[in-house]
């Protein structure tokens, strides 16, 4: 299916629920979702399943997800499976994400030495959407040898909050290439932080500008940055 399909599915299909993921903080479920003549599994992330955190604020979880697809598309990256976030659903308001097939077994901690050099877009991502919560089990790999990111409740917010497993190019120069779609990036949030429509529907306008900060900072010292030792810089779980 094209994206467009896919979003149009994922926004106005009939959601069944089909099991619940246990593993997770928050009500996460496998559902199908049926559009036209289209089938597709997804994972429903429903609003007053979410957990409340005392550092972001209620019932933003789900938003946040969708924020992370918008900003992927943006960057021309395409690490985050399609999402959407839903007003209506089995349990009420949340997000929906394309289910990405893939063996939870293979993960950053067992990667190649090949497909962990493939992993800088994800570095770069997560420093500049303040990612708190990067897990080794957050990176699949799918059939096709595609890279996906999954689970991005607790990212955007205005304090840094980095929290990830992914430390392999600490020091290094960014490439060339990833600077470029970055600085794209930044411009469309201009001339107002408010600049990618859509990313105004999920995120306050603080946590829009401190995204456009990180954007201008990154961009400043071309390089990533080495775990800051005053702070928690890993998850917990890791993986």
């Amino acid at each position: 299916m094209e994206i467009a399909s896919i979003l149009a599915a994922l926004q106005q299909g009939d959601i069944a629920l089909k099991g619940q993921f246990v593993w997770g903080s928050n009500y996460t479920f496998l559902t199908e979702v049926q559009h036209e003549t289209s089938t597709l599994q997804a994972v429903y992330k429903p609003t007053r399943g979410e957990r409340p955190l005392w550092d972001f604020p209620t019932a933003s979880l789900a938003h946040r997800e969708a924020a992370a697809y918008l900003v992927s598309e943006a960057l021309g990256w395409h690490l985050v499976p399609p999402t959407v976030y839903r007003r209506t659903g089995p349990a009420g308001p949340g997000s929906l994400q394309l289910f990405i097939e893939h063996d939870p077994e293979y993960h950053y901690f067992n990667m190649t030495p090949a497909d962990r050099q493939r992993l800088r877009p994800v570095v770069l991502f997560d420093l500049l959407i303040n990612n708190a919560d990067r897990k080794g089990s957050h990176v699949l790999c799918a059939a096709d040898d595609h890279l996906w990111l999954i689970d991005h409740g607790i990212c955007f917010h205005t304090d840094d909050k980095l929290r990830t497993v992914i430390w392999d190019f600490a020091g290094e120069p960014i490439p060339g290439e990833l600077l470029a779609d970055l600085e794209r990036f930044r411009q469309t949030l201009e001339p107002k932080p408010e600049g990618i429509a859509d990313l105004s529907k999920h995120l306050r306008p603080g946590e829009i500008r401190a995204l456009a900060r990180r954007a201008d900072a990154l961009l400043k010292t071309s390089a990533f940055p080495a775990p800051d030792p005053s702070q928690r810089p890993y998850p917990w779980p890791p993986v």
